[in-house]
């Protein structure tokens, strides 16, 4: 699979990605926070790859998803918060920030039967590959 992220206009397969973004990656940074997108994992089955991404303490209703062009884009829009007047903040750390990251697809997936959901702060997809597509081990006998 090639999924990479769109990275300024460019495109970098996604171990070469992986390997340079953490290349010079000043420590004590916290990615979220000076990205402003969360992390995520992708992992490969024989069926499909699995992604999955780290947005603890949002609401399902809040992501969008979107495959479009081969393009798939994950999004999260930060809701305005309504104030009230019953109590006064003395100190606010939580924060939720808006983000989008897109990653595009090859035509190894079926974006017709991509499936998400949303548990224990974790974003999960499932990307299934075609039928056509999966890898299928062959035993060549020794004669």
């Amino acid at each position: 699979m090639t999924l990479v992220k769109a990275y300024n206009n460019g495109h970098r397969n996604l171990g070469n990605f992986v390997d340079e973004f953490f290349q010079g990656f000043p420590a004590g940074l916290n990615r979220e926070d000076s990205y402003n997108f969360p992390p995520v994992n992708i992992h490969e089955t024989a069926d499909a790859y699995h992604v999955e991404l780290s947005a603890p303490g949002r609401a399902k209703e809040d992501f969008k998803l979107a495959v479009e062009n081969g393009q798939l884009t994950i999004s999260f829009e930060k809701k305005e918060e309504t104030k009230t007047e019953d109590y006064k903040t003395i100190r606010k750390e939580f924060s939720f920030k808006s983000f989008k990251r897109s990653f595009n697809l090859d035509d190894k997936i079926n974006t017709e039967a991509i499936q998400a959901k949303y548990e224990n702060g974790v974003l999960k997809l499932l990307l299934p590959k075609k039928e056509q597509v999966k890898e299928t081990v062959k035993q060549i006998s020794v004669q």
